[in-house]
């Protein structure tokens, strides 16, 4: 797990295979992220490509943890903040079994893990090993926008 803001982005240009990163960093430096509009954005097939989402957070009670087999996911906030929580996956209890076709497994929420408020123009990078709790609101639910770039591992 990284936590980090978008001005140190080129340091994690060279992690992973096959220049995935460095598409991703390129991807989030170069792009317009408030002028996106929710959806998917195909960056290099299904080997990056990112899914911009908006919501209403919830209550971190409420939330799920979750992990991917095959995906690394960059949560960029673009506005608003939310709670990110992260726990490694072997201290977490499986919930419901992985799901190959949506690459997600879910766990239950008996681990209080790491918690970090995520702002605008931070984000946290969730390898496969790494258990991660999204869209926990930071103090009352309120509307946040992010971008979840999913980068190919495999």
């Amino acid at each position: 797990m990284i936590f980090d803001t978008a001005k140190n982005l080129d340091f994690y240009r060279n992690l992973g295979v096959e220049g995935r990163y460095a598409k991703a960093v390129d991807f989030l430096k170069n792009t317009d992220l408030e002028k996106l509009e929710p959806g998917k954005y195909e960056i290099d097939g299904k080997n990056v490509f990112a899914n911009v989402v908006e919501y209403t957070t919830i209550r971190w009670e409420e939330a799920k943890y979750e992990a991917h087999h095959n995906y690394t996911d960059i949560q960029y906030v673009i506005s608003g903040s939310e709670i990110m929580t992260y726990a490694r996956i072997d201290e977490l209890n499986e919930k419901v079994p992985y799901n190959d076709e949506k690459d997600v497994v879910f766990y239950d929420n008996e681990n209080p893990g790491l918690k970090a408020v995520v702002k605008s123009g931070e984000y946290m990078i969730f390898n496969p090993w790494d258990g991660h709790k999204p869209k926990a609101a930071a103090g009352e639910p309120a509307p946040i926008k992010k971008v979840i770039v999913k980068i190919k591992e495999n």
